[in-house]
């Protein structure tokens, strides 16, 4: 057993707490991290707010992150110790209908022990205080050891900077996948990218790099222009600075409206608009933000007879196991970004700071 400090979420809706936790030896099929470096994401506070209809506490959270094998289970053959490896929130087993089929990246093999906050034995790795602490996405990367199932680990490449590239544990992947796999954006394309966060920058990264010809970022704060378009956005727009609804806008502005648009924030009426903001005939319209439990998307159903296509994304469609170390490997011959997403670095004991940081948009 390790003993070390993770953040743990006692309850919902109160501020992280740094404790000394208890880290059991891996079991079967499981490997045991030492994490590196983590990122925080809006699912970790999505799910620390008491929102999530999955979240159960006391929880270590963390879902981005990157570490460095520490021991493995019996069985364990993917990894060893000392690799440098990449937790998956989506493990790719290989085996499940839903692995084998090329169509999908949602691999169901440990997936309700997962939402149960379990390893897939249906027990906890964690304790603290002398009380079980629950896993969380089957990474919790808030602790500086974790333990996963082996389907839920990348080998990456060594030489990658992990204070980096644990980014590419969800957001960066989400938001480019979202564009190259999900919505496939072709050549001389128009996009309207909504939401200007970590997710919505690599979702115009995604679509720079497919050859977009005009890239139109929207967002009420006004401060994430100019990184957006250091990304690639060719102009950025807020929904404040006119009588009329974005959607509209949008469609005039475009002659039309977009062929793709991409909902980046997890709002349900914004999801609606980036649909009706979608060209009539062709238009594809993805959704890659989580909605609160319990809502519901609506549209006329005539947007959709007259040729737009809804799609949803998740981990934007990369198979995990086989794509993550791909896409470390792109980034250590630079052909995607993932050092400019970073605006700042923290020690651990100040991750309640990086939380504080996230909800103001910085």
């Amino acid at each position: 057993v390790i003993k070390c400090r993770a953040a743990v979420a006692w309850e919902a809706g109160k501020p992280l707490s740094l404790e000394e936790v208890e880290v059991a030896p891996p079991k079967a099929h499981e490997v045991r991290i030492k994490i590196v470096a983590t990122a925080v994401c809006h699912t970790d506070a999505y799910t620390l707010s008491g929102a999530d209809p999955e979240g159960c506490f006391p929880v270590i959270l963390g879902h981005e992150g990157a570490g460095i094998v520490e021991s493995v289970g019996e069985g364990v053959t993917k990894v060893k110790p000392g690799d440098t490896v990449i937790p998956l929130y989506i493990p790719q087993c290989g085996e499940c209908k839903f692995c084998k089929n090329p169509k999908t990246n949602l691999c169901q093999k440990i997936r309700i022990t997962q939402g149960k906050g379990l390893m897939p034995d249906g027990t906890s790795r964690f304790t603290c205080k002398g009380k079980q602490i629950y896993h969380f996405m089957g990474t919790s990367t808030f602790s500086e050891y974790t333990v996963v199932a082996d389907i839920s680990v990348a080998k990456i490449d060594a030489a990658a900077p992990l204070d980096k590239v644990c980014l590419l544990g969800c957001g960066i992947s989400t938001g480019y996948g979202a564009a190259v796999n999900t919505a496939k954006v072709e050549p001389g394309s128009t996009c309207a990218v909504f939401g200007l966060g970590g997710v919505g920058l690599a979702v115009i990264m995604g679509c720079k790099i497919a050859g977009a010809s005009r890239i139109i970022g929207i967002d009420l704060n006004k401060d994430k222009y100019a990184k957006a378009k250091e990304f690639g956005a060719t102009e950025c727009i807020s929904p404040e600075d006119f009588k009329k609804p974005i959607q509209e806008v949008l469609v005039e502005m475009t002659d039309g409206g977009v062929d793709y648009s991409f909902e980046c924030i997890g709002n349900v009426g914004v999801m609606r608009a980036a649909l009706e903001a979608c060209h009539k005939g062709w238009g594809v319209s993805v959704i890659v933000g989580v909605a609160a439990a319990g809502q519901e998307i609506s549209t006329r159903p005539f947007q959709l007879v007259t040729g737009r296509t809804w799609k949803g994304t998740a981990f934007g469609g990369w198979k995990s196991v086989d794509n993550v170390p791909k896409l470390v490997a792109d980034y250590m011959s630079k052909k995607i970004k993932v050092d400019e997403f970073v605006t700042h670095t923290l020690p651990f004991n100040k991750i309640n700071e990086a939380f504080e940081l996230m909800h103001t948009g910085k």
